[in-house]
Formats: C-alpha cells, structure tokens, sequence
C-alpha cells in the first residue's frame, strides 16, 4: 500500500482514495460475507430532555375534564396533560416523516376514549384515530394524503365530522368510517378550506373560510352560497366561530382583519381596535363562560374583547405568534396559548399575564451542542428560529432542567458553540460572534437568566502591506510597512467555530478568522478569494477549513492557507476534524474520508449503512469517531485503529453527536436534546 501511494504522489495524483475495508493494515471492517447490518446495534433507549418550548399549534380537552388536554405540534407529535397544562408528556407520533404540523384535535364528546387528530405538511396529510385514550393509533384511510386545514365534530350529532382539506369539504355521519365529499367536487372556489364551523343545534348549517372568502350552506352541502357581503375581497378566511346560545351571531378572521355577523353571515362589518398590521388572526375562542368575551390570537399577540367585539385590547407583546387558545369552561381566568417559539403559554389572571408552561416539552431546533469538558453534566445547546425565545440554553444537570441565556444575543440564531481553555463559551450566530465568561455558566446553578449576559466579540482589525516612499540619508526609498487598515465589525454568518487552543478560529459567511487576543480583535476574511466556510478544526499549528467544496490547510496558524487535495468524487462536505495524532476526518454527503498525509491521500470508510454524514465528532473518553447523519436515527462509533464500529438507533434524525462523560447527548433535527439512557453499550 505505501508502494501504491509513493507512486500516485509522483505521478501528481494528490487525492488518492482507497475503500478502508481493502487495506490490511486497518483491519477487517466486517468478517467475510457480512453487512455491517448483520451486527446487533447499540438498543439502548434514548430521551427528548429540552431545552422546553418550540412550536406548539393546536390544543383539546376531554369533555368535561378540563384539566385533561392535548397538544397538538410541527413535527407529528401529540402531547398529554392531566394537570391543566402545568406538565406535559409525549403521548405518540403520528407520522413516520416526523414533520406534520397537528393543527386539529378532536375528542369524541360521546366517548372520551376516542381521539381524531389532522394534519398537513404542505400538499399532504391525514387523519388518525385512537379508541383507547392514545394508546394505539390508526390512520383513517379514506382520507389518506388530504392536507387537512380545518376539522370539528358537530355540538348536536357526535357521529357528524367535517373536515376541510385543499381540495374542499369532507363529512362523515359514522364518526369517521366513511367519508364524502360535500362541496363540489373539482369546485373553482369552495377549495383550501381553512376553517369550518357547523351550527350547535342543526348540523346540517355548515360554514367553510377558504383563501378567497367564506362560504355557507343550510342543507348540509347540496347547495353553497357565498357570504362576503361586508367583507374585503379576497380574504383569507382563518377563523370561523358562532355564539354557542346564539348561533347566528358569527365571528369571522381574515387576513384583513376580524368580522361580525349578527344574521348568519348575511352581512359582516368590520371590528375595529386591533392595528391592520396583525392582519393575521389565526384563531378566535369564545370564553364559554361569558359570550361577551372573545380571544383573537394573531401572528403579532394575543387580543381580547370583553364587550362582544366592540372594543379589543391587546394582552401580549407583538413578537408573540398566536396558533390556538383555550379558555378553561370551569374557570375563565384559566387561559393557554400554543405559540410558534414559545410553546405553551398559561394565564391564571384571563390573560392579563402569561408564563411559559412547557414542563415535557421538547420541540426545539438545536443547531448547536456543548458539553462542558470539566463537567459533563453541563450542556449548553444553541437554537435557530426561535428569536427572543431561543439563543443558548443551559443545563447543569445533564438535561434535566433548562435556564435561558439569551441576553446580549438579541434573538440571534445560534450555530456553533465553543470553549477556549479559561471556560470562556464562545457562540457563532446569525450574526457574529459572542463570549460568556467563565464564571457565567457556574452562575447558572441558581442565578436568574437576567445575570448571564453574552458580549460581542466582532472586532476585526487587519492590517495590510503598503508600500511608501521614505527618505533615508537623503535619498527617496520605497519601504513595504505593515498597517492596520480601518476597523470594521463582524457581521456575517459564523457555522463554526475552534478555541481549544492558543489561536482561534472561525468560519463565517465571509471567510475565515483568526484571534490571537482570546476574540478581543479578529483577522481575516477571504481565503483563496472565496468564503461560505462551513468547518474548522485545530492541531497546534494546523488548521484546516472546509467549504461545501474544498479544503483549505494552514501550517502556520493560520497565517497562510493552502488549498487541500481531495477525492475526485466528492461533492458536498460538511464537517472536518482533527484526531489527537493529526489524522484529518472528513464527512460528506458521501460518508466518511480520513487522511494521515494532510489530504495527499484519502481513505474511504466504505460499507457505513448510511453516507450523507453531517457531522464528526472525536470522543477523547472512547478513542472513537462519532458520525451522524440529519437523514438517519443512527449514529456511529467508529475505531481508527481497526477500522471497526458500533452503532446506536436513536429513534430521531440526529444533526450532531457529543460525548458526555458515560454517556452520549445529541442534538435532534426538531426534538431538541436527545441522551443516550444508562450509559455507552449499556
């Protein structure tokens, strides 16, 4: 083999690459004959511990046990609570994609036992049933692949269902059996049907919100008519609700605003005291309790009228989303909110003031995954999208309980996490660079979020060779000087960041950066004339970058950067990482590559279950290489001296792998933190 590689290096052939599992030295991957399928993985359990909150969409009571609620969310999973809302647990997941937004529960005001759920994710959806409080579930195949927007079962006849798909009003009057559709088949505008609303004493009144205005009819769908007499044109109509005691008193949302119809819809006027800018409202509650009183929940706060709609006052902020409310039947103060970032959200005062209600919650999008290297049970992990809800979290119990740390970020998106030699915690955002000093994370044992605050670290200060002419004994010389060139502030995209050692660095949008001041001043940009870096890893001297096309090394700390030989047929590269004897790993949407020669050659893990690897992480406890893959449940172990792996199925898509002290943590795609139980090969 070293014959084979001296000759390729002669001959200009710089990335070599060669299946592992061909070379001797590395040992036999496999015995003769066997998939790395025939090996038993890794069964250990592994558990969703937060951070809490995410996405939260739609809620349910079971009749009358208000305390008893469901929870519907963005990524197929439906959650329980048999305490009001103050705890939560997952009670199943109903579909294998793992991202179907639960936007309608319904449970059987006949028979408590049974639960319909609907969903959609874009253009397709489905309807599940349980008959045993949640416990096992069954899809309802007549309306298999429907993108359902809207479903309810009828006040007056519990065997009557309606739902509302995109292609337009289905019943069925056997509690869910069969189905039939009752808008025109092929209709031009009975079609995206957002909301229904069927009246409480004759069933057969049905109204349907479509993205182009509303739609009734009294005939149980032989016959529609359009109601938009009062109403802007063109209306999104999301929200349709009638008076429980006075059905022809209809409250109607659309993205223009919120209606009222005192004569079943013959004509709407306009609510005024909610600002055109929440145009918005996603749902509308009325407090069953009191007819005057009715929520609006819009994609900028929470509203409420206590006069029948005349007047609105806004209870919440405006960066609240708002995707459902209920309002507790037996105790009118009680009121929660499914938010986007935010979760659960529960007012004790009717709405007057919310708290976070999020205790078995997990539905956060972790982009980025620290474990404290003193102390394992410190994790700190990094979401996107979540805004003032999100940033980094931190947990001193290996997951058990979250504290936010948000301050200083300024809703930021979060993409890489790091820790310098002191304990300083260096995060990689949306938008630069920020520290939390070392004594921060020890304060986050018992100290308020408010007393933990990031500081920006995004000065960049070059300098550049400029030639100038000098006088030297009478004579003009020109004289190359180094000088600093104006400094700017560190805006862009950072995806990764390496502070283990004495010189940082950095891969941002722009380029890439080095510190030699522990992040006080930044130098860099550009290398080679590009940016977009995806990847960095450190090795006393040695650096190397990654871009979703190439390699870049640097022998001098970063100083000068040369472009690395790689496999002809890679086409996407995520993540490189140094192994403590300087080996280089590399995943790519083709799997795993090593190199011992810095990129003179490659050697190819062939025969991994899977090959589109997102990320690579050395496990110093283990002397393994952790691979994982945002396209699978498994994560691998792999051993550089054999060649040799195990696996672990994790049930959830992982982004990253860490280890923590015994045990493994990982960040899931849209579950948050997810940790191995009982501890490696346990």
């Amino acid at each position: 083999m070293k014959i084979l590689l001296e000759i390729c290096w002669r001959h200009g052939i710089t990335a070599l690459v060669v299946p592992v599992f061909l070379l001797a030295f590395c040992g036999q991957v496999v015995r003769a004959g066997q998939s790395p399928h025939d090996l038993a993985p890794n069964v250990a359990a592994w558990t969703p511990v937060g951070p809490e909150g995410g996405d939260a969409r739609s809620f349910a009571s079971v009749p009358g046990q208000p305390s008893h609620l469901y929870l519907g969310t963005t990524n197929s999973w439906l959650y329980e609570s048999v305490d009001a809302g103050a705890n939560w647990h997952r009670l199943a997941r109903l579909d294998g994609s793992g991202h179907m937004i639960l936007d309608h529960i319904v449970v059987d005001s006949a028979d408590p036992a049974t639960i319909f759920v609907a969903g959609w994710k874009d253009a397709e959806g489905g309807m599940w049933v349980s008959h045993d409080h949640g416990r096992h579930w069954s899809e309802v195949q007549n309306l298999h692949g429907q993108s359902i927007r809207s479903f309810l079962q009828a006040p007056s006849d519990p065997n009557l269902l309606l739902a509302g798909t995109l292609e337009g009003v289905f019943r069925s009057i056997d509690k869910g059996a069969t189905w039939s559709q009752i808008s025109t088949r092929g209709s031009r505008e009975i079609h995206e049907v957002e909301s229904l609303a069927v009246d409480p004493l004759n069933p057969d009144i049905v109204y349907a919100g479509t993205w182009h205005l509303p739609w009734k009819t009294e005939d149980g769908g032989k016959n529609w008519h359009n109601i938009k007499q009062g109403l802007i044109d063109d209306s999104d109509v999301f929200s349709i609700i009638l008076d429980a005691e006075r059905p022809s008193t209809v409250f109607l949302s659309a993205c223009s605003g919120i209606y009222k119809s005192l004569n079943g819809g013959l004509h709407f006027r306009k609510i005024e005291g909610i600002p055109s800018t929440a145009r918005r409202t996603r749902v509308l509650r009325q407090d069953p309790a009191n007819r005057e009183v009715v929520y609006a929940g819009t994609t900028e706060g929470l509203y409420k009228t206590v006069d029948g709609g005349r007047t609105f006052k806004r209870l919440t902020g405006p960066d609240v989303i708002v995707n459902d409310v209920f309002v507790d039947p037996q105790d009118s103060n009680h009121v929660l909110m499914a938010t986007d970032r935010g979760g659960v959200m529960v007012s004790r005062d009717g709405g007057a003031t919310f708290a976070a209600s999020n205790e078995g919650i997990s539905e956060r999008k972790v982009t980025a995954l620290l474990v404290d290297r003193d102390n394992p049970a410190r994790l700190f992990a990094g979401v996107a999208n979540d805004k003032n809800y999100g940033g980094v979290f931190v947990s001193t119990d290996g997951g058990g309980a979250w504290q936010q740390i948000g301050t200083g970020l300024d809703g930021r998106d979060v993409f890489a996490l790091a820790q310098a030699k002191d304990g300083t915690v260096l995060a990689g955002t949306s938008s630069g660079i920020f520290a939390l000093e070392p004594t921060a994370p020890a304060a986050a044992t018992g100290g308020a979020s408010s007393e933990l605050a990031w500081e920006a670290r995004n000065t960049i200060a070059n300098t550049v060779m400029k030639v100038s002419t000098e006088t030297v004994l009478r004579t003009k010389v020109n004289v190359e000087k180094q000088v600093k060139v104006p400094v700017v502030e560190l805006d862009s995209h950072v995806n990764a960041l390496d502070v283990s050692g004495d010189v940082w660095l950095a891969a941002a949008s722009l380029g890439l950066l080095t510190s030699r001041d522990q992040g006080a001043s930044w130098q860099g940009g550009p290398v080679l004339g590009l940016g977009e870096y995806l990847s960095v890893t450190v090795h006393g001297n040695l650096m190397a970058a990654a871009r979703a096309d190439g390699v870049v090394l640097s022998k001098d700390s970063g100083q000068t950067w040369w472009p690395m030989g790689l496999p002809t047929m890679l086409t996407r590269i995520r993540r490189i990482e140094f192994a403590p004897d300087g080996t280089l790993w590399l995943g790519a949407r083709e799997g795993v590559y090593f190199s011992k020669d810095d990129g003179k050659s490659w050697l190819w893990i062939g025969r991994l279950p899977f090959r589109d690897v997102d990320d690579l992480e050395y496990d110093a406890q283990s002397h393994r290489v952790l691979v994982s893959s945002r396209t699978n449940d498994q994560v691998f172990s792999i051993d550089p001296k054999t060649m040799t792996w195990k696996w672990w199925h994790t049930g959830y898509p992982i982004a990253l792998i860490r280890p923590a002290g015994d045990r493994l943590v990982a960040a899931s795609l849209d579950d948050g933190v997810v940790v191995e139980a009982g501890g490696r090969g346990q």
